[in-house]
């Protein structure tokens, strides 16, 4: 008896207009291409109306045939129903560019991960507006790129900037502390896949010097905030957060080093829901599937 393989946890992420059947008719096409769910989770935004779901199936490997697939999908599900969704392979590597400044916490803590195989990514290169953390790329054998930003030079540091992204047909931006906008210029490029993260629990104390904010608020906990990035500043979709106690004894350097901790975290947990293709952006906000 010829045992099957499979093409384990291959994921279809869906949103659309909410109607009845919907999960009926994309499980049963799944089915029809000898496919086996092994997650399924929705969610019904009902103050719009849009329903939300992810699958993770498994497909023989010598029949599955994804642009087969696709194709049909396409034209019998997504048309009709008027469906914005998206397919990946578990097996499908992402192009993770890291960009960077001075601090660099977030980048020995994503590149720990990487290397220990943690995240199930490429990493083609480290770009900084500073050369202060070359040594860190050098310690883990990646590329690091030089491209220094002023106020004369921002239009062509991003055409740069770009050049490099395409030519190394980068998937995904995450900014580990990279203390400069993004402009339109590149967010357009990459829309809902340039991943900030932001030293405050967002909305609270948007912009520059927060724990420095907050301390002078008294506040009872910081956080940190990752999300993706959009032209208002601080104000994209938010994939992650999280928070620590803080009290009248603490300085602003014990906030600082408190908060650090915490953007490490909330970072790479952001990363992990993007790679893992968790997350979904409608009017500015995200849902997040387990």
């Amino acid at each position: 008896m010829k045992v099957k393989t499979y093409i384990l946890k291959t994921s279809i992420l869906i949103n659309c207009p909410d109607q009845a059947g919907i999960i009926s008719i994309v499980t049963g096409f799944i089915h029809s291409k000898d496919g086996n769910i092994i997650y399924l989770d929705q969610h019904v935004d009902k103050a719009t109306n849009i329903f939300f779901m992810r699958l993770e199936s498994d497909f023989d490997e010598e029949s599955f045939d994804i642009t087969t697939f696709s194709s049909e999908f396409e034209k019998k599900l997504a048309v009709p129903y008027k469906m914005k969704w998206s397919l990946k392979k578990d097996t499908e590597k992402l192009k993770m560019a890291i960009f960077v400044s001075k601090y660099n916490h977030c980048l020995y803590d994503l590149l720990s991960r990487f290397n220990s195989g943690e995240l199930n990514i490429d990493i083609p290169f480290i770009l900084s507006n500073h050369k202060d953390l070359e040594y860190i790329a050098n310690q883990f054998n990646i590329p690091f790129y030089h491209i220094p930003i002023t106020k004369d030079t921002k239009e062509e540091a991003e055409q740069k900037q770009l050049k490099l992204l395409k030519k190394n047909n980068i998937d995904f931006i995450v900014l580990a502390r990279y203390m400069q906008i993004v402009s339109s210029t590149v967010i357009e490029k990459f829309p809902n896949k340039i991943i900030n993260i932001h030293h405050s629990f967002l909305p609270a104390f948007a912009g520059a010097k927060p724990y420095h904010a907050a301390f002078a608020r008294g506040v009872k906990i910081i956080g940190a905030t990752s999300h993706y990035v959009t032209e208002e500043l601080d104000a994209g979709p938010i994939i992650e957060q999280d928070v620590t106690a803080v009290t009248h004894s603490h300085s602003i350097g014990d906030f600082i080093t408190k908060g650090r901790d915490l953007e490490k975290i909330v970072l790479s947990r952001a990363v992990k829901l993007h790679i893992a293709s968790k997350t979904m952006v409608y009017n500015n906000k995200t849902v997040i599937f387990s």
